[in-house]
Formats: C-alpha cells, sequence, structure tokens
C-alpha cells in the first residue's frame, strides 16, 4: 500500500516528565515508521521539557520543535498543506489557534486525538478549555479517542463529529516483559500528582500503608505537594523516566491503578499505566468505573478495591501461585489487543478510511 504522511502536533515526544503523552506518541511514531509510513511530530519547545528531554530523537519518524505559533506558521505551512494527514492533540500549547491553522491549511485529512476526553469534555463545558473549542470539532475528519463507550456517541451527537473513534493507550511488549527482581515493595502507585485523583490514592493506597507498617510502599511520580503527609513506610521517587519503569512494575508484588475523577464518570478510559503493568505480569489493584471489564475481567485478570481494606486482603489471603496468575492472564490479555502495534494498525486503517473518502485528496 501507499505510504501515508503523517504530521502529528501533540503536547510532546521529547519528554516524559509531568505527562502520560510522550510515550503514547513514542510508540505510535516508532510503529506507524515500521509499517513504512513518513511521519513528522511537530512539539512546542518549552522550558520545562527542555530541562527534561529523556528521548530528543524518538524513533520512527522525525520530530522538529518550534519556538511559537509564529515560528510554526513560518517553516512548517507548506508541510502542514502537502500533508496526508495531520493530527492535533489535547493539551497542545495555544490548541485553539493551532487547530484553527490547521483545519484552515490541510489539504488532506485531519484529526484531533484527544488523550484526555473526559476532562476535555468537562472544560468544553465550563468554556474554559485552552486547546479546543466546541465549534471546532466538526471540522475534523476524525475524533480519535483515548475514551471509548458511550463518550463517542456524545461526541457525534452533541458536539457533530464527524467521526468519533476510540484510539486507546497501548504499550510496547518489547520494553515492558517480565523480569526476574528481588521483590523490593509489596504495594507501588505510578502516576503524576492531580488534585482529583489523590482522594482515591489517600483512601485506598496511604491508608493501607499506615495500618499495616511493616510492609513496603512505594509512589513515583511527579509534582506532589510538599503538605502530603507521606507514612514512613511509603518510599517517594519523584520522577521516574519510562526507560525505568518495567524495573519498578517488576519490583512491586502489587500494583495500584488510580483513576481520574473524570475518566471514572466517562468510564471506558484504560490508563496506559495498567498496559504497562500487565505487560510485565504484575498483578493489577484498581478502583472500578464503567467499562474497565471491556479491558481486564475483574476478579480473573484484575482486582478491584473499594477500600483500603481490600488492598489488606489482597495482600494477606492470596497465595504467589494466585497471585503471579492474575497477572499472567492480565500480560495475555494486553499482547493480545493492546500493544503500540496494534494501535499503529488502527490509526492506518482510519487514516485509509477517510482519506478514501475526503475528496481535497487526490
Amino acid at each position: 500500500m501507499t505510504p501515508i504522511r503523517f504530521v502529528f502536533l501533540g503536547l510532546s515526544i521529547t519528554s516524559s516528565w509531568g505527562n502520560g503523552h510522550a510515550t503514547t506518541y513514542r510508540a505510535l511514531v516508532r510503529e506507524l515508521g515500521a509499517r513504512g509510513h513518513d511521519v513528522l511530530f511537530l512539539e512546542r519547545d518549552v522550558p520545562w521539557y527542555a530541562d527534561n528531554r529523556d528521548m530528543p530523537a524518538p524513533p520512527g519518524g522525525r520530530t522538529e520543535l518550534y519556538r511559537d505559533l509564529d515560528d510554526l506558521r513560518r517553516h512548517f505551512s507548506s508541510t502542514i498543506a502537502t500533508a496526508d494527514f495531520v493530527m492535533v492533540g489535547s493539551y497542545v500549547p495555544e490548541g485553539i489557534e493551532v487547530v484553527d491553522w490547521v483545519l484552515a491549511n490541510t489539504r488532506g485529512a485531519t484529526a484531533f486525538y484527544d488523550i484526555d476526553t473526559p476532562v476535555t469534555l468537562s472544560r468544553l463545558d465550563r468554556g474554559d478549555c485552552q486547546y479546543l473549542t466546541a465549534h471546532q470539532i466538526s471540522g475534523f475528519d476524525l475524533y480519535l479517542s483515548f475514551t471509548g463507550g458511550p463518550t463517542l456517541d456524545r461526541l457525534e451527537r452533541q458536539f457533530g463529529a464527524r467521526a468519533a473513534r476510540p484510539l486507546y493507550c497501548s504499550v510496547d511488549p518489547g520494553q515492558y516483559f517480565p523480569e526476574q527482581s528481588e521483590g523490593r515493595w509489596d504495594v507501588g502507585y505510578l502516576g503524576t500528582y492531580s488534585e482529583d485523583r489523590q482522594p482515591t490514592l489517600s483512601r485506598l493506597f496511604l491508608r493501607a500503608a499506615r495500618a499495616w507498617p511493616q510492609r513496603r510502599f512505594v509512589v513515583a511520580g511527579a509534582q506532589y505537594p510538599d503538605a502530603i503527609d507521606w507514612p514512613r513506610n511509603v518510599e517517594r521517587i519523584t520522577h521516574l523516566p519510562p526507560r525505568d519503569h518495567r524495573r519498578f512494575y517488576n519490583a512491586q508484588r502489587f500494583t495500584l491503578n488510580v483513576t481520574r475523577a473524570d475518566m471514572v464518570r466517562a468510564g471506558y478510559s484504560p490508563s496506559v499505566r495498567l498496559f504497562e503493568a500487565a505487560a510485565c505480569g504484575t498483578p493489577i489493584i484498581s478502583d472500578r468505573w464503567p467499562g474497565l471489564g471491556a479491558f481486564f475481567e475483574p476478579g480473573f485478570e484484575i482486582l478491584i478495591a473499594h477500600s483500603h481494606a481490600d488492598i489488606l486482603r489482597y495482600l494477606q489471603s492470596l497465595s504467589d501461585d494466585e497471585r503471579v496468575a492474575i497477572g499472567a492472564r492480565a500480560r495475555q490479555r494486553v499482547l493480545a489487543r493492546h500493544t503500540a502495534a496494534h494501535r499503529a494498525a488502527e490509526l492506518e486503517a482510519y487514516a485509509r478510511a477517510v482519506l478514501g473518502t475526503n475528496p481535497a485528496v487526490a
């Protein structure tokens, strides 16, 4: 098949500091490149990522930085105009202006990739979304979403999206897999601080740590306020780059997944951490949310915690054989459906379907 010329404008691909976008974009770019496509990623050069670039030149495509909107327009107008498929991601700085520019100048197909769909819709309802407006949604050929289920119908019905489709996060099985470890922690959690996620983390994780001080817990992630009172048996890792995630998961007996409030309300919003941990064969304890069973079978491939007592019960009652078997079954599910290669194939199929019906592409 004819290669597709993709251009992505996203929050970041060069730095994973304080965001979960970079790992998703890296995986897509790499796998699209492996499928023979030409991929250019455009990223706004901002100081907080410039100081924390853990992958300045991601493989599979090209990455270019731009200083501001004028710089973007000056150097990449012809690139945008002649690309086959241009995709703008959520949280792009000055995203509303970027979207207007893309929609006005792209002759090929266009897509919005919402890695934060429930957050985006909540902000649109409040009128304070800084990277997308409601009226822009109908301008895209595709609205690709980390969230599936009823949210896709809402995007089409309420906001006029021409075609809302799921493009969930994924995992690279070449980077995430089981390996021997000394079992450093009993329960771990990986995630950047989020105000709406913190109450659940406190209710499940911190209360469990306080209730069983002899057990070892760990939280890895940036931007946590200094005012948080961490129990003495909770180790803190301020930032854990993706290259260390596999070792981190494999050093845990269980890992905890906590979902942001907007994602819980929307449902069908798996996080990349879920797939990463599962690919490592690490048993996952998760809060419950609608649609979770579409990705993992509760009680068989994933464990559900309603309170800290559930976490303590899993620690006390599950044998090592049972624990390992749960992790192994989750890993099988991820390898069958949720790898980066699966997502790249899905994106290619979406793109070809739109390009086949877009009269501007010839």
